[in-house]
């Protein structure tokens, strides 16, 4: 049984690809097209699944496409009549895309197919599991558990925008859900926006800019939040105040100058600096978001008595609520789908199809099923030393020579772009397509920020650190292969602060080092971490072993290769020009390493 998963037209377009149940390979459309967000149909994703998979289009048995189109278009029309004549010119702009194309979206499909390769579109079942039980079976179907609470936090999908539902052996079962308009995703994007982020793309910016707020002042909000926008009930679920948002009738989230009235700051422009303020806002919504998400896996801790919880949907990605949430206790041990946005629908859509439509059987795999999320293209050998063939590189037959050299450069300040194996699926740079660095030098956060990736200042870098040692550094609950959970720095490893720092502006925070690893630590002593296993990275944890041979510490900073505003680099030539475009040291492609040429 051959299925292919798609996700298309609205941000974040993918394909997945499972034989028999197994993941073959997995893509975002971005990666390939260079357009980040990239919501047009994957066809090069779709064309890279298959070639991994070594088969033709025609052999394909089931389509899968992520949602309902039907009902996203019920819930629309729905939408606009109940609002009008408010929305009027949304309704306008909104129409003919749904009316010549996603209304008629089997027929869309079947097209777009048809020009990858022969396609046999009569005869091949298109299924079209709903939104958010694709982000379910995401989540579930790759898990290690058997049974498990599920819980899917989104904007919005047809009409539910967060369902409660519980996996148990192939099956999946729906047993609450919240609908639109009401939404904790469209309530944080909201704030996204007028903080001066991009909606879809933005919120990692908020989460990371959230701490540098002060608690009394987001207190403050966070009650404004409460009393003027959203009505939370104990379960979690929440009712917002449809006179405060704009997105049911408008193109906007908000109103700028009602909340500009009602919270006392004015929206911030794209490239407006950051003040003080807006790190206020950002820690309010952070925390009324946490509180949230932990009273909806309470109450799914009720509704199922499991002892195992899933996670997936955009919200899912904010890893300081999911690292509270770990903390909590509450359930054994919690798994995030990597690719827990929209881009994981296409494997959800796909997973769906095998078990629930097709009723293939499952047998839940440790650590999941994921394969690391290595689920790209890779390159060999032999394609790396054609295309290096005019360029100069020094190749490391031997692997232990390669991971000396490389750490040898790494602890004499280099910034290294590491180019291995398959590339991620997902938002999160594991080792495959990622910027490397030491995380103990003072000064490597703004190297990083200002002079490779061109972001913003206060955002913090990520550590990855050897599975085996991250209880040594982090109160850690669980290990954390995917990014997905933030937990704080033990206290050993920081450095103390004067009274006074929580009164000191945003730049004067940054310019204190908060602990001995100051690259991956941020404000509030908190990192995002990556825990790599010998068996699924082996890679990487050869390359920080030898770093710990070296400076006693298996750790280092680790960023996606991309510069601001691109997608994470998916091909050697993607790498080799974001090595050229940055002030990267080195390269390392496979086992060839490029030192970055002196100036004269």
């Amino acid at each position: 049984m051959i299925i292919l998963g798609i996700s298309a037209f609205y941000h974040d377009s993918a394909a997945a690809l499972l034989i028999d149940g197994r993941i073959i390979a997995a893509a975002q459309e971005e990666r390939f097209t260079r357009k980040k967000n990239d919501s047009g149909f994957p066809g090069k994703a779709i064309a890279y699944c298959l070639s991994e998979a070594g088969i033709e289009l025609a052999e394909v048995d089931a389509v899968a496409f992520y949602d309902k189109p039907l009902l996203k278009f019920e819930r629309l029309m729905e939408n606009y009549f109940s609002q009008a004549p408010k929305g009027f010119f949304s309704f306008l702009k909104a129409m003919p895309s749904w009316i010549k194309e996603k209304l008629f979206l089997k027929d869309l499909l079947r097209k777009n197919l048809n020009q990858i390769g022969n396609f046999d579109a009569k005869n091949t079942p298109f299924l079209f599991p709903e939104h958010h039980l694709s982000h379910a079976a995401s989540a579930f179907y790759t898990s290690p558990f058997e049974r498990a609470a599920i819980l899917t936090v989104d904007g919005m999908g047809e009409w539910a925008t967060a369902t409660i539902c519980l996996g148990e052996g192939s099956s999946i079962r729906v047993l609450k859900e919240l609908h639109y308009p009401h939404s904790l995703g469209l309530l944080y994007s909201a704030f996204t926006y007028f903080l001066g982020f991009e909606v879809n793309s933005g919120e990692y910016k908020l989460m990371g800019l959230a701490p540098y707020g002060c608690p009394d002042k987001a207190r403050e909000y966070e009650a404004i939040i409460r009393e003027q926008l959203a009505q939370v009930y104990p379960d979690g679920s929440l009712w917002l105040n449809p006179q405060q948002f704009r997105y049911t009738t408008g193109l906007k989230m908000v109103r700028d100058r009602d909340w500009e009235r009602l919270f006392g700051v004015k929206k911030r422009a794209l490239n407006e600096a950051i003040k003080q303020e807006h790190a206020d806002l950002a820690r309010a919504i952070q925390q009324f978001t946490e509180a949230c998400i932990l009273s909806m896996v309470g109450h799914a801790r009720e509704l199922t008595g499991a002892e195992h919880l899933c996670l997936a949907g955009g919200v899912a990605l904010n890893g300081v609520a999911n690292g509270k949430l770990a903390a909590q206790g509450l359930f054994r041990e919690l798994y995030v789908q990597p690719a827990a946005g929209d881009a994981g629908g296409a494997l959800g859509a796909a997973l769906a199809a095998q078990h629930i439509y097709f009723e293939h059987g499952r047998t839940p795999t440790r650590p999941d099923a994921m394969q690391g999320a290595l689920l790209g293209p890779a390159y060999s050998d032999a394609f790396l030393a054609d295309f290096l063939r005019t360029k100069t590189a020094r190749h490391y037959p031997d692997d232990h020579a390669l991971f000396d050299a490389v750490a040898e450069l790494l602890v004499s300040g280099k910034v290294v772009g590491w180019f291995q194996g398959r590339m991620e699926y997902g938002p999160r740079a594991l080792g495959g397509r990622s910027i490397l660095a030491d995380p103990g030098s003072a000064a490597m956060q703004q190297v990083l920020n200002l002079k490779i990736k061109g972001r913003e200042s206060f955002r913090p870098f990520a550590p990855m650190v050897l599975e085996e040692d991250a209880q040594q550094y982090f109160d850690l609950p669980q290990n954390s292969p995917y990014m997905s959970l933030v937990c704080p720095l033990k206290a050993p490893w920081r450095k103390e602060r004067a009274s006074d720092f929580s009164t000191k502006s945003i730049p004067e925070k940054l310019a204190l080092p908060a602990s001995h690893f100051p690259a991956i630590t941020h404000v509030d002593y908190s990192a995002r971490v990556q825990t790599v296993s010998r068996e699924t990275h082996p890679r990487s944890w050869g390359l920080l072993q030898k770093m710990k041979e070296k400076t006693g510490v298996g750790m280092l900073v680790n960023t996606s290769m991309n510069v601001n505003g691109e997608p994470i680099c998916c091909s050697p030539e993607d790498a080799y020009r974001c090595f050229e475009q940055t002030q990267m040291d080195v390269l390392v492609l496979g086992n060839y390493v490029l030192l970055k040429k002196e100036p004269n």
